[in-house]
């Protein structure tokens, strides 16, 4: 009952093609591709400068933590 078997999905299939049409969902699958297309190239220009240490130039900050002593 969990799972459903082929012909289950074949028919869910038939179905969705009548109701939407094999054009809108060729549209659909274009624009779907050409957004993780689009998503796949932002986060490779994004990598590079994330974990580039050039821009940083191997510095290091020193810092020192310190109490309030006063009370409330």
């Amino acid at each position: 009952m969990g799972s459903f078997s082929i012909w289950h999905w074949l028919i869910v299939l038939v179905i969705v093609l009548l109701i939407f049409g094999t054009k809108k969902l060729r549209n659909i699958g274009s624009d779907l591709g050409g957004a993780v297309k689009g998503f796949k190239e932002g986060v490779k220009d994004d990598a590079p400068k994330i974990g580039d240490s050039a821009d940083q130039g191997d510095r290091t900050i020193d810092v020192e933590v310190v109490k309030d002593k006063q009370k409330s």
